[in-house]
């Protein structure tokens, strides 16, 4: 069967798209490999309606909304690889299944890779964390830490101290300029450079830090800046254009969130230079609407 759409991605973004898609009556297809980038979270905040729900029951609530949808197809899986042109595009599906449409909407997500310091992965999305809007109500009064791992990182030791007492650790690599460092002596932010070596404490729990002279810092949470790559090779497959992120490579788009390629659409973290549920799921309503209405107007 030939689709309207293909979706590749079946998080926030993907369903977002997909939901105004359905409701355009367009004959679409959600593929969904089950590796969101939040499944580290056990929960999704500052989402509206949504707050403190776990990501997974979102995503679940969404699709057995949209299988009420009779024209909406649901393909549980990965896609391998993706091709064609607009008016006659083809996803292949791990498991050799060719899917065909007319337009296509990329909302692949991205992958994060975290720093090789011990005791940072088990812990990410519960007591290490990337952004304070997302989780830093749930920390607050507490010691903090913003771990150094971009020149972005010294702008979030800035804002950091509205949930919490801060420390920067500059990872001896990420010195805070004249004027940053004025900045978070004003908001009470300590610098300190001795790196840090190791987590300490139960995982998923944090309760100090180890640094490389010997010493322990009491630290309940850590915010740390992930390198972010492509989490699909779908987009460099089609030949998308890229943008310089924040973190890495994003797929580029206009304002309708039309990559390069003609009939190629793109949503979510993949193609935003913010992380942000809310902002996903936005991306994603455009990329849908955008769709549709570039089939009508063909």
């Amino acid at each position: 069967m030939d689709y309207d759409v293909i979706i590749v991605g079946g998080s926030f973004a993907g369903l977002s798209a997909a939901m105004q898609l359905a409701r355009a009556r367009s004959r679409i297809v959600l593929v969904d490999g089950g590796q969101p980038r939040n499944r580290f979270a056990a929960h999704s905040h500052g989402f509206l309606g949504q707050d403190g729900k776990a990501p997974h029951d979102i995503v679940q609530q969404a699709r057995e909304q949209l299988a009420q949808y009779p024209s909406v197809t649901f393909v549980d899986g990965d896609a391998v690889n993706a091709g064609g042109e607009s008016g006659r595009f083809e996803v292949l599906m791990a498991d050799g299944q060719p899917l065909r449409a007319k337009r296509l909407i990329l909302a692949t997500g991205l992958r994060d890779e975290l720093p090789g310091v011990p005791g940072l992965q088990e812990r990410w999305g519960q007591t290490v964390l990337h952004c304070p809007y997302c989780h830093g109500y749930e920390t607050a009064d507490r010691p903090l830490g913003v771990m150094a791992a971009h020149p972005m990182s010294a702008h979030q030791a800035v804002l950091l101290p509205d949930w919490g007492p801060t420390t920067y650790f500059t990872q001896g690599q990420f010195e805070p300029d004249a004027e940053q460092a004025a900045l978070m002596a004003k908001r009470g932010v300590r610098i300190e450079r001795s790196p840090i070596v190791e987590l300490m404490g139960t995982s998923p729990g944090l309760d100090a830090v180890k640094l490389a002279d010997g010493r322990r810092l009491a630290i309940h949470a850590l915010f740390v800046a992930s390198k972010t790559h492509m989490a699909s090779p779908l987009a460099m497959q089609l030949g998308c254009a890229f943008n310089d992120g924040p973190l890495g490579p994003i797929i580029g788009v206009d304002d309708l969130r039309q990559t390069s390629v003609p009939g190629v659409f793109a949503a979510g973290d993949a193609a935003i230079p913010m992380s942000n549920a809310t902002l996903a799921s936005a991306s994603g309503v455009m990329a849908g609407v955008c769709a549709h209405r570039s089939l009508v107007m063909e």
